[in-house]
Order: structure tokens, then sequence, then C-alpha cells
């Protein structure tokens, strides 16, 4: 198996055992199935390499699917008791059967999915502090800052993942290593296109020789245009999401009680299964409501702070 370092750097979701015990349950046949689906999965490693965790990709969708087989059989054994002690036929059972692995397939997929959402996270954040950081740059430059002191002022200032990464710059430089050739592994290695192009414009401008802070002034105009472009995008989206919002959480829900009250009356359903749709429809709704209001922070300009 891989190597088992950095994993305390990953906090992977729906898990009902800690990552640490999850690791000693690991088992060959689970490391086996890992590595043929490996395939199906490739943003699983890009995502590891914008993270810049040391996490092995196959050693985690293991891990994923440890974990989703323990959901399942959790499910399971709550299924068993709904069943035992409502006194339900066996239909039912096959039934809970079915929900179970639809949300432990759901729960595998968010898991691995993960760490492109914190890559995606990583990005959102470089994204969103760097016209700021740009600005404070030029300030600095007019009034005569060298350039190595204000990398020195960003890295320890509060621009979360672009202090971060400034911090590596300064370490690098100190080191001994040419500002230029330091700049442009930060843009190779960074996963952000819009910091990466910025990053590459300063270092080819260093390169000629041009005013550096002619070079950023030019960077914070084109970057403004971009984000009055993801300002116009982002509103045109959000009509359409406002009216699946009122499809999928306001009409369905209403529609679907009036439905279920008037068939429960005809058919003559149990309490406890008119009790149990009920929830299982409450439960949706909140879904979709928590769905919504992921899709539309997902959708929010990224160079908008």
């Amino acid at each position: 198996m891989a190597k088992k370092t950095g994993r305390k750097e990953l906090k992977v979701p729906f898990l009902i055992l800690p990552l640490q015990i999850l690791e000693r349950l690991q088992f060959y046949g689970a490391y086996q199935l890992a590595g043929k689906i490996q395939a199906l999965f490739p943003t699983v490693k890009s995502s590891f390499d914008k993270i810049e965790t040391k996490f092995a990709p196959r050693e985690y969708i293991s891990l994923c699917i440890i974990s989703s087989f323990l959901n399942f059989l959790l499910l399971i054994i709550l299924a068993v008791l709904i069943v035992l002690l409502a006194g339900l036929s066996a239909i039912y059972l096959i039934f809970f059967i079915l929900v179970s692995s639809a949300i432990s397939l759901f729960i595998f997929l968010q898991q691995i999915l993960y760490p492109r959402l914190l890559a995606a996270r990583k990005i959102n954040e470089i994204e969103k502090k760097l016209i700021p950081v740009l600005q404070n740059m030029l300030v600095q430059l007019n009034s005569g800052i060298p350039l190595f002191n204000i990398f020195v002022d960003i890295s320890l200032s509060n621009y979360g993942e672009i202090s971060r990464e400034f911090e590596k710059v300064v370490k690098e430089i100190n080191a001994g290593i040419d500002q230029i050739v330091v700049l442009e592994e930060l843009a190779a290695r960074n996963p952000s296109p819009y910091f990466r192009r910025a990053v590459w414009q300063m270092a080819n401008g260093m390169k000629m020789g041009s005013d550096v802070a002619i070079v950023v002034k030019e960077i914070i105009n084109t970057l403004s245009e971009q984000q009055l472009i993801q300002i116009q995008r982002y509103g045109s989206q959000l009509n359409p999401l406002s009216m699946f919002y009122m499809l999928v959480a306001v009409i369905f829900p209403s529609l679907g009680i009036t439905f279920l009250i008037i068939i429960s009356s005809f058919i003559g359903t149990s309490g406890f299964l008119t009790k149990l749709i009920f929830f299982a429809l409450y439960f949706f709704t909140t879904f979709a409501q928590l769905m919504f209001l992921g899709l539309i922070k997902a959708r929010r300009p990224s160079l908008l702070e």
C-alpha cells in the first residue's frame, strides 16, 4: 500500500468512525477494488495535487469504500429494527435495503468528490483575495518599496491561501533562488488560472525589465473586467435557479402533501406508513433547499470578495 502520510490534513465527510480507525480497518480486498475503479475517478489525483496533500489517491478511494460499506451496514441495521418494531412485512425490508444502497452510493460519491471540492475552495479563496493583494502591491510599488519586501508583507498579511503561497516564495528567495524563477514555479504549481496568469505576467515583465507597477496595474484592469463579466453571468443564472427553488422546495411539497392526504384516505394506509412518507417528504424538501443554497454559493463569482 501507499505510504501513510499526510492524512490528518484531509477531513472526509460522512464518516461514522474516525479516519485513524478506518485506516486500521483497511483490508486487501478494498485496496484491490480501489485500484480497479481508480480510473473512473481521475479527478481524485488531480485534486490532491491542487490541495498539496500527500494522501495516496488509491488508498483514499479504499477508505471511501470501507466507509460506505460501514454506512450501509448501519442503515440496514436501522431498517431491520424499524421493520421489527413496527411489525411491517418483508416487502418493506426490501424497500429499505434499496434506499440504504442508494444512500450509501450517494455517500461514496460525495466522499470521492470531496477532494475536488477542497481544490475548488482553495481556488475560490485565492481568486477572491487576488485583486486586493494586487492593489496592495501596486500601492507599495508606487511608494518605492522593493518587491521582496512586498512579498514579505503579503506573506504576513491576512490573505489566506495567497499569504501561504507567498510565505513559500519568501523562503525560497531567502534560500538563494532568483525571484523570477520562484515566481515561475509559483505560477506552475498554483491551481488558480487567474493567479497563474497574474504571476506569469509579473515574471515576464521582470524578465524584460519592465516597470512592475505598470504590469500590476494592467493585471488589475484585466481582472476587474473579468470580475464584471462574472457578475453579469451570475445575475443571468439566478433566474432559472429561483424557478428551480420554487418548483422543488415550494410547489412540489405543497402538491405532494395534498395528494398524499387524498390518497391515504382512499386506500386506507396505516398511520405509521403515512407518517413515514411525510417525514421522507420533509427530508427531501430540506435537502432540496440545502442543495439550492449550495448551487447559489457555488456559482458566486470567484473574483468577488
